[in-house]
């Protein structure tokens, strides 16, 4: 599994019309993708849910490393984004596990992310043995559909997404300040079930 998402901050003042209608007519292209575990096409809404931004950044979950870089460079697709928004950079995390929660049959509304740093002089293993424990725990709520981690081995930080089937819990479970809360438009997931459950080693 390797999880990829690349985010566009727009103006303050844009219509988020424009991507909801985007999705709506170009956001099945990738349905059947060969590859692709999940693609969620996420959004946040300037003072929605908290958020001081308007913002497109769609998250993926691929099950083939060269299905993503045909997607990236070999005119798989991405270069409708280049067009129409400029070049975005592309943040990448390899895989650690993926759970599939109870409310995997719907159609998840809501996502959430939290990038969070593995301290210098930490025992990295230590710290992703906790938080494979905390993604077994959240896998086992009723209204996840999919959590997964993931690692950055430049920055050295742990990346924790999940699909939820409604809402992200708020606080004191998520602190504002340390997960980015989005809305589900549209759920492209042709091969998510070749991404195995569990640990990824």
């Amino acid at each position: 599994m390797y999880a990829m998402q690349y985010e566009i901050t727009l103006p303050a003042d844009y219509d988020m019309g424009i991507i909801r209608e985007r999705v709506a007519t170009r956001g099945h292209a990738l349905d059947d993708r060969p590859g692709l575990g999940l693609k969620a096409y996420v959004i946040r809404e300037r003072g929605v849910a908290g958020s001081p931004v308007n913002q497109y950044a769609p998250f993926y979950l691929w099950d083939d490393i060269g299905a993503m870089s045909h997607f990236l460079v070999g005119r798989g697709g991405f270069q409708g984004i280049i067009a129409d928004f400029g070049r975005p950079a592309v943040r990448q995390w390899a895989g650690i596990a993926c759970e599939a929660g109870p409310a995997r049959a719907s159609t998840p509304r809501a996502a959430s992310r939290s990038v969070t740093p593995l301290p210098a002089g930490a025992d990295p293993a230590a710290l992703v043995e906790d938080a494979l424990a905390e993604l077994r725990v959240r896998a086992r709520r009723a209204d996840v559909h999919t959590t997964a981690l993931a690692f950055d081995p430049h920055h050295w930080e742990l990346m924790r997404f999940t699909l939820w089937a409604d809402s992200v819990p708020g606080p004191p479970e998520y602190p504002t300040a340390e997960t980015e809360r989005y809305e589900v438009l549209h759920l492209s997931s042709p091969h998510l079930a070749a991404i195995p459950t569990g640990r990824h080693w």
